[in-house]
């Protein structure tokens, strides 16, 4: 499945100076096409839950590039037992500078892990970001130290995928950690957790995240000029907002 809009590598930077916080806030609060947002299709599914920081101190953004994981049987081997060609290895092929590779793990599995130093080569070799799971990852600091990747996963464990998990399909739509990830969405992570941008929406959102925190700046300087409790101001109305405007477009002289 190839992304349904390329997000550039100039929204991906934009993107670097933000917090995962201020992501979601963005995108559950994006507003659905002839729906309310508090409709029952919307897009409050974006934070994925019990993944957790690994490399911590450090903000990671990327392309998706998705891995699914399934229970094992032998009528899956003719897929899943490929060598080079498995969709693993296919997975992490199509992962290059600027991407991340996602994969649903079912977490269930606490034992299992997805990938460890060797497998994890070939995205250090194709300069990928990183690894997002809802499973496991062994020898983290060898992934970490020898190939500066970063890792944001459900658990560790020593052992394996086998026999509880093996990868089964690459760049497909996949479910991590509850959130629905399609190949191309934008992957915003930091030690608050992770979440998922649809790449559709990853220019607007950051659109707005940027005036929104500018429109905070505004908000706070109010807050401590009257020494006035923070809900006079937060969270900031669409009336707060339009004086955020005003103000700044008189400073600007526009």
């Amino acid at each position: 499945m190839e992304p349904r809009v390329h997000v550039s590598d100039e929204i991906l930077e934009r993107f670097r100076r933000v917090t995962s916080a201020t992501v979601y806030s963005a995108v559950w609060r994006h507003p659905v096409e002839g729906s309310e947002w508090f409709a029952s299709a919307n897009w409050q599914r974006c934070l994925m839950k019990n993944v957790l920081p690994m490399t911590h101190g450090k903000t990671m953004v990327g392309r998706a590039r998705t891995l699914r994981f399934v229970p094992p049987r032998p009528d899956l081997l003719e897929i899943t037992r490929q060598g080079e060609n498995s969709p693993e290895y296919i997975a992490m092929g199509t992962c290059g500078p600027g991407d991340v590779l996602v994969v649903e793990a079912h977490a269930a599995e606490p034992e299992a892990n997805i990938v460890g130093n060797m497998k994890a080569r070939q995205l250090w070799h194709n300069g990928a970001v990183g690894i997002v799971t809802d499973g496991g990852i062994r020898v983290l600091d060898m992934i970490v130290e020898d190939y500066g990747l970063q890792i944001f996963a459900g658990h560790r464990s020593p052992a394996g995928n086998l026999p509880w998990i093996e990868a089964y399909e690459a760049n497909g739509a996949i479910n991590c950690g509850g959130a629905l990830v399609f190949p191309g969405d934008v992957i915003v992570g930091d030690d608050d957790g992770v979440v998922v941008v649809p790449c559709q929406l990853a220019e607007g959102v950051i659109d707005w995240i940027e005036e929104q925190d500018k429109a905070e700046e505004f908000v706070i300087g109010l807050i401590d000029a009257e020494k006035a409790p923070p809900g006079r101001y937060y969270p900031i109305s669409e009336e707060t907002k339009e004086r955020y405007r005003s103000w700044a477009a008189e400073r600007d002289g526009a």
